[in-house]
């Protein structure tokens, strides 16, 4: 089946989380608030939506395949009452794409409902579910989602206390699980959301107001901007192995941050790709970090040229700063056609040969008879370029097209949450730049280096510390243990949520 439409040769995110608490005895539409949130976090993706809801009572559930807009209709939503919501859309990276792996996930416990919405990979997902079998608990899906909940559905080792103990529950999952994960649970009657002790996917709260402006209650998500959508504003970020309960009064911190701003090890493809430009991220403007690496990118490989253009729509505001940073001009010079992933019906084989014809269409006006500069975020299985390039010469009629990559080459697979490919399918393994040149035939190619794409997200907006940041796509190093992955050579696959 051919991949996504929006998605072709980049690299993908497994999820996108919602939690919101609302005033009880309110006639607050909580459902709607998580719908239009989780529409806002579509980006991240766009195989499964899901929300649950809870009035203290009863749990109302609703998943499905598609997008968010295809799974849920206003008679879907109506009945879906209560003040805790919980929200998720996913891709998967692990465990097939299938109903039964679509979240929230939920279990009955004998303390109540628990419902899970994770964004991330746990790297020993098969060690956790061993030990879980061996306890006698039962497993029904294939992805590590259902790890964490069974993890939490049951007392940790050694607990002897009778009460629900659900935070107990959270702090051992986090001392026993690996890898990344950001999660927003709903346990009982209480709304937690955390992260892993490296933060390696992001989350963040706001404050929930009406539209007089009163405050109703609180939200976390896993971008800001799903908070702007829905009028909540923004008041901080989940700080790495952070976990906060969302009370009826605010958030409560049941465990502090596990370690320092240059400790932590944000995912760094949150810039180039994943975030939204209009989120913030460690205190500063997504947006104006991409016009950081385009600013960079120019100094470091500028090119003699009469225009430059972006790839819609991650890397237009990098291409516009690189244009502005060599006196350029910036123009269009690809239109896409936003609505083609909208679709379920498959193109036919020769259609889908030329799927980049599918997406985007050549501005013959701005291009004809130029030598042209296409900015573009990340080349991963170099499959998407080389129609790029051909495109913009032949439909597009340009004299030379010369790339320019707002990333450094992607050589190694990410287990943290990103589907990358194994190694062999990644272009910038098996060969260097000059043969990725010759492969996509562009006049010239050059990629952002990895010390300018972390001087280019370092620059701190709202305070002068410096955070540490996941780079193994680029470099090889990891920041966890990858004791699974590297048992098995040669399947080098992310462990997906």
């Amino acid at each position: 089946m051919m991949p996504p439409c929006d998605a072709f040769d980049r690299p993908r995110e497994a999820c996108g989380v919602v939690g919101l608490r609302t005033r009880e005895n309110r006639d607050d539409p909580t459902a709607k608030l998580a719908f239009f949130s989780l529409y806002a976090l579509q980006h991240r993706g766009q195989e499964s939506a899901g929300i649950a809801t809870h009035d203290g009572q009863l749990v109302r559930l609703h998943r499905g395949m598609g997008l968010v807009s295809q799974v849920f209709s206003e008679s879907d939503l109506q009945p879906m009452t209560g003040h805790l919501a919980v929200g998720h859309v996913r891709y998967s990276t692990t465990g097939d794409s299938a109903l039964v792996n679509a979240q929230p996930t939920h279990v009955q416990t004998l303390h109540g409902p628990l419902l899970v919405a994770h964004n991330g990979n746990l790297t020993n997902a098969s060690a956790l579910r061993q030990l879980l079998m061996a306890r006698g608990t039962g497993m029904v899906g294939t992805s590590d989602t259902e790890v964490i909940t069974q993890f939490l559905s049951t007392p940790p080792e050694g607990s002897t206390l009778s009460r629900p103990c659900w935070e107990e529950r959270l702090i051992a999952l986090s001392q026993r699980a690996e890898g990344a994960y950001s999660l927003v649970v709903l346990a009982g009657t209480d709304l937690y959301a955390m992260r892993d002790p490296l933060g390696l996917r992001p989350l963040c709260l706001g404050r929930l107001r009406d539209a007089e402006g009163h405050d109703i209650g609180w939200i976390a998500a896993s971008e800001s901007s799903a908070l702007l959508t829905v009028g909540a504003t923004f008041e901080r970020e989940v700080g790495p192995g952070e976990i906060v309960r969302l009370d009826r009064e605010g958030p409560v911190v049941v465990q502090g941050p596990m370690v320092s701003d240059a400790q932590a090890a944000l995912c760094v493809f949150e810039y180039v790709y994943f975030a939204r430009p209009d989120s913030v991220l460690e205190g500063q403007s997504v947006q104006r970090a991409r016009r950081r690496m385009g600013q960079q990118l120019a100094a470091e490989a500028a090119a003699d040229a009469d225009l430059v253009f972006g790839v819609p729509d991650s890397s237009l505001p990098t291409a516009m700063a690189y244009a502005e940073a060599l006196g350029l001009p910036y123009r269009e010079g690809l239109i896409k056609n936003r609505y083609i992933q909208r679709t379920f019906i498959q193109p036919s084989p020769d259609m889908r040969k030329n799927q980049v014809r599918l997406k985007f269409n050549a501005l013959r006006d701005n291009l004809e008879g130029k030598r042209v500069v296409m900015v573009d975020d990340s080349i991963v299985r170099g499959t998407t370029m080389g129609p790029l390039v051909r495109l913009v010469r032949e439909a597009g009629g340009a004299r030379e097209v010369h790339v320019r990559i707002a990333a450094p080459p992607i050589r190694h697979p990410c287990f943290m949450g990103v589907d990358l490919s194994d190694y062999e399918q990644l272009i910038a393994h098996r060969m260097d730049v000059e043969g990725i040149r010759r492969h996509v035939g562009a006049d010239s190619l050059a990629f952002l280096s990895v010390e300018g794409l972390h001087s280019a997200v370092n620059t701190r907006e709202t305070h002068a510390v410096a955070c540490g940041h996941c780079d193994a796509c680029f470099t090889g190093n990891y920041p966890i243990p990858l004791r699974e992955q590297a048992a098995i050579p040669g399947t080098f696959r992310a462990a997906g949520a």
